[in-house]
C-alpha cells in the first residue's frame, strides 16, 4: 500500500497495520543512518526532519540519540498518523508531535526557525528540481548559525547512474513525473555552496547511496 504522493505508483512496498505503517527499506537504512548521525552531528539541540515518512526513522533517532529534540514532519495526514502511532513507543519523550509541512513551498522556514540540524531522507529523487532548489533555500534559512543539514538518498554520479537498479529506478519515476527523477551529485554540491552552506562530508552510504552533510557559518 502506497499512501504517499511522492512514492505513488512506483510500487514502493508499505505495509500498513492498524494505522502504523511499516517499510522495509527503512528499516533496513535506519541504523545505518542513526550511526551516520551520531558520528558527524552533534548530539544536542533541536532538529527536524523533513518527510518522516512511516516514522521508522524518528523513533530510532529519537531512542538513540536522546539529547536531541527532534521534530517529525510529512506532507500526508496518512503517514501522520503513522508516526503517531510509532511514537507511542518513545520514552525519552524527546520527540515533538508530527507536524505536518509540504517542505517543498516558499516560507516554512519561518515556522521552523533556529534548528541545529535538519534531516532529509529519500526525498529529493521524488520532487522536481526547482522543488529541490526551494527546499534547500528554506533549510538554510530554518538553520541556526552552526546548523548542518543532511540529506540521504540516491543520486547521479557526474551526471550518470552508475547501477542497474538506479537506472531501472529513475525510470519509473520519471514514468510517474516527467519532472522527478535522481539529482546529480556534482549539481547538488554547487547549489549548497551557492546558497551559502560549507560542505563538510560527501559519503558513499550503502545500496549506492549518497549522504551530504553541510553546514550554515552564519
Amino acid at each position: 500500500m502506497v499512501l504517499n504522493k511522492n512514492t505513488e505508483g512506483l510500487n514502493v512496498p508499505i505495509i500498513e497495520v492498524n494505522g502504523r505503517l511499516y517499510s522495509p527499506s527503512a528499516e533496513r537504512n535506519c541504523s545505518t543512518i542513526v550511526k551516520l548521525i551520531s558520528k558527524n552531528i552533534p548530539n544536542n539541540g533541536q532538529a527536524l526532519e523533513i518527510a518522516s515518512g512511516t516514522g521508522q526513522h524518528i523513533i530510532q533517532l529519537g531512542s538513540q540519540l536522546s539529547d536531541i529534540t527532534w521534530q517529525p514532519s510529512d506532507v500526508n495526514k496518512d503517514r501522520i498518523k503513522s508516526i503517531n502511532s510509532w511514537l507511542s513507543e518513545n520514552i525519552n519523550q524527546n520527540i515533538k508531535p508530527p507536524c505536518q509541512l509540504d517542505a517543498t513551498k516558499e516560507g516554512w522556514s519561518s515556522r521552523h526557525p533556529n534548528q541545529n540540524f535538519i534531516l532529509i531522507i529519500n526525498l529529493l529523487h521524488l520532487i522536481s528540481f526547482k522543488e529541490t532548489k526551494i527546499l534547500l533555500n528554506e533549510a538554510f534559512k530554518a538553520l541556526a548559525p552552526e546548523g548542518f543539514l543532511m540529506i540521504y538518498g540516491p543520486f547521479m554520479r557526474n551526471g550518470k547512474l552508475t547501477s542497474q537498479g538506479d537506472i531501472d529506478f529513475d525510470k519509473k519515476i520519471k514514468e510517474n513525473n516527467i519532472n522527478w527523477g535522481y539529482k546529480n551529485d556534482i549539481t547538488l554540491l554547487k547549489l549548497f555552496l551557492k546558497l551559502g552552506f560549507l560542505i563538510f562530508k560527501t559519503i558513499e552510504m550503502p545500496a549506492n547511496n549518497l549522504a551530504f552533510i553541510v553546514k550554515k557559518l552564519i
